[in-house]
């Protein structure tokens, strides 16, 4: 039995649970080989014997990479658990620095996530990590944390859309953890004549430009990452990047709708005001319900709490 064998019948080994995780993480056998810098044809043979000694199929290849079957997402959740605790005692009784820190979060288009993403990277005390932030569309959050190529996700829900993305993840075998309550607001630029207003209506945007997030081939009202978005616009402009709808909101004096969240330091240009609206938006975070999170998704989620705490906003949990 090899050296860093965990004891099973089998003989798996640590090194092929962290090539495991690694491989999971970056979705190609070869981007993990290469990260790992081991080849590509022994990181191959390291997985197929470890789907050999377990007797499951554990990936799912093709051309574009692998992704993991349903075994290999149970398997996953078990094998970052045995991985952890072992880096913890290496730490602890042969000294050794901290692992490679890997995390990938996927997520809509809010400020307070990526205030947390940065928190959460100054704080991290290995010298070397994989970190990811996607900011994407509804329906590819779900999907991300759905095939684990993200952890986490963060997203909104309300009365609206709740039934439709409470069932999406249920089917997806994802659990949505409530982080704040916000009261809906306006994105605009510091030059708008509406800056100055303590809260707007809707009868005041009615000539104004909505500015959305475009949600690509699933543009059902009930992915959109805004509120209201049955309701009719004299000018709509679809966007896909964050960077795009503040150029928008100060080259056309623009708006969005989002959680009054945001960060002077990344977004000093833009303020939020108030919009007089009886709706609630609830934003959380999801996860896999049989995977267990990682030491550093919890991290970033302690990060997202105390980001949104330090705004004033109450937390639901």
């Amino acid at each position: 039995m090899a050296r860093d064998a965990i004891g099973t019948a089998n003989g798996i080994t640590l090194q092929q649970l962290r090539y495991f995780a690694e491989v999971a993480a970056e979705g190609s056998i070869s981007a993990a080989a290469d990260l790992l810098y081991v080849s590509q044809p022994t990181m191959s043979a390291a997985m197929k014997d470890l789907e050999r000694r377990v007797g499951q199929a554990l990936f799912m290849r093709s051309s574009r990479g692998v992704t993991l079957t349903e075994d290999g997402t149970e398997f996953l959740g078990y094998a970052r658990q045995v991985v952890e605790q072992a880096e913890l005692l290496e730490q602890r009784y042969l000294g050794r620095p901290p692992s490679r820190r890997l995390l990938a979060v996927s997520a809509q288009h809010y400020s307070f996530v990526v205030d947390a993403f940065v928190r959460m990277v100054k704080a991290t005390d290995a010298a070397e990590y994989a970190f990811t932030l996607r900011e994407t569309r509804t329906w590819d959050i779900i999907e991300d944390v759905r095939t684990l190529r993200s952890e986490i996700g963060v997203l909104y829900r309300n009365d609206f859309n709740r039934n439709v993305i409470d069932k999406l993840l249920r089917e997806s075998g994802l659990v949505f953890t409530p982080l704040f309550l916000a009261t809906p607001h306006i994105f605009i630029a510091r030059t708008n004549p509406l800056a100055g207003r303590e809260r707007v209506t809707l009868d005041d945007l009615e000539n104004v430009p909505r500015l959305t997030f475009d949600q690509g081939a699933n543009n059902s009202f009930y992915f959109a990452e805004e509120i209201l978005s049955t309701r009719s616009s004299k000018q709509d402009i679809r966007v896909s990047d964050r960077a795009t709808i503040f150029n928008l909101m100060i080259g056309l004096d623009g708006y969005t709708i989002s959680t009054g969240i945001v960060s002077d330091d990344l977004d000093p240009s833009i303020v939020a005001v108030p919009l007089d609206v009886d709706e609630r938006i609830e934003i959380g975070w999801i996860g896999h319900s049989s995977v267990r999170m990682t030491g550093q998704a919890e991290r970033f989620v302690a990060e997202m709490r105390d980001v949104v705490t330090d705004f004033g906003v109450e937390l639901l949990t």
